[in-house]
């Protein structure tokens, strides 16, 4: 329950947040924006490229404001995608799915319709919140990341 920035390959700017739950291949994090906490982050160990512990007037003011005592860690099993997806799609949410590389970018937002050993296939929805008729098949090789409980995700939702 350490606050770390992480700078992954795929961004130039680091991020902040808590990381609460690790596999060999996986971490979940609190995330963590302008002292509030913003729902969870799982992303791959793979992609960062550096990460340091914040021991600062930040992390004074986050302890003060609480979120250090206020995280709930979520139950997921972070053994690898597949088990990720099945323990997201128990809990019945819309979530966000991501590949933040240049060449290979998507963002993926709706809800988990199948899990297979390899895939997960999504119904999602597009910028003006329209459900596509397609399920989006997305093999796990190409994810990089997966959020949910995020103020996006959850108040987009609400209007979709």
């Amino acid at each position: 329950r350490k606050l770390c920035k992480v700078i992954m390959k795929y961004n130039t700017y680091y991020e902040l947040g808590f990381p609460i739950a690790v596999s060999d291949k996986l971490f979940l994090v609190a995330n963590e924006q302008d002292f509030i906490l913003d729902g969870f982050t799982i992303s791959r160990f793979r992609d960062v490229k550096e990460a340091q512990i914040v021991e600062d007037k930040y992390l004074e003011i986050a302890k003060g404001e609480g979120l250090v005592d206020s995280i709930e860690v979520p139950d997921i099993d972070l053994s690898d995608w597949y088990n990720v997806f099945v323990s997201l799609q128990k809990r019945d949410k819309n979530i966000i799915v991501e590949n933040e590389y240049d060449e290979d970018s998507f963002f993926a937002i709706g809800r988990i319709n199948r899990v297979t050993k390899t895939k997960v296939y999504m119904e999602h929805f597009d910028a003006d919140g329209i459900w596509e008729k397609e399920l989006w098949e997305i093999p796990f090789t190409q994810i990089t990341s997966v959020s949910f409980g995020t103020r996006y995700v959850d108040i987009f939702s609400k209007y979709v």
